[in-house]
């Protein structure tokens, strides 16, 4: 077997593999298409990630998003909580309206040396976009700012 052959060989089989495979498609996706996890409301999201504590607005928690954003299906945002990265457990973005209101969690080790996410979110229609930052000490601060959708990204 010549190299170009092995190599088509090799792409075929690995294509093969990852599409036909669970990496790209969990065993349940069917089931996801036909009955979609229920819509959870921003509140119940909020008691589940602060286990019922309550959530107070900081000047600490510094929360970038545009106030319209042409499409929803890309809005970007960046997230940054300014105090020492050893006080700083995790940043928590939600959404007030979307399907699934709690969009992103990222969880932070020393060793980041900051804490700052900047992602790009979908917005379904003209919400509140929420940065909560989890403290080291269990306590929970925020930011928020309204986002104006002017093309819905979910749908």
């Amino acid at each position: 077997m010549d190299r170009r052959s092995f190599l088509k060989t090799t792409a075929f089989a690995t294509a093969g593999l990852t599409l036909g495979g669970s990496v790209l498609f969990p065993s349940n996706a069917a089931e996801l298409v036909d009955n979609p996890p229920p819509k959870k409301p921003y509140e119940e999201a909020l008691k589940e990630i602060t286990k019922g504590k309550p959530v107070s607005d900081s000047d600490k928690v510094k929360l970038v998003a545009p106030e319209i954003a042409e499409n929803g299906a890309v809005v970007p945002i960046t997230a940054e909580v300014e105090l020492p990265i050893e006080q700083v457990k995790a940043i928590h973005i939600l959404t007030d309206k979307n399907h699934n209101t709690r969009t992103l969690s990222v969880y932070f080790t020393p060793a980041n040396g900051k804490a700052y996410i900047s992602t790009r979110i979908r917005l379904a229609e003209t919400m509140n976009v929420v940065a909560i930052a989890e403290l080291a000490d269990g306590s929970f601060i925020k930011a928020q700012k309204p986002v104006k959708v002017t093309i819905g990204g979910c749908g």
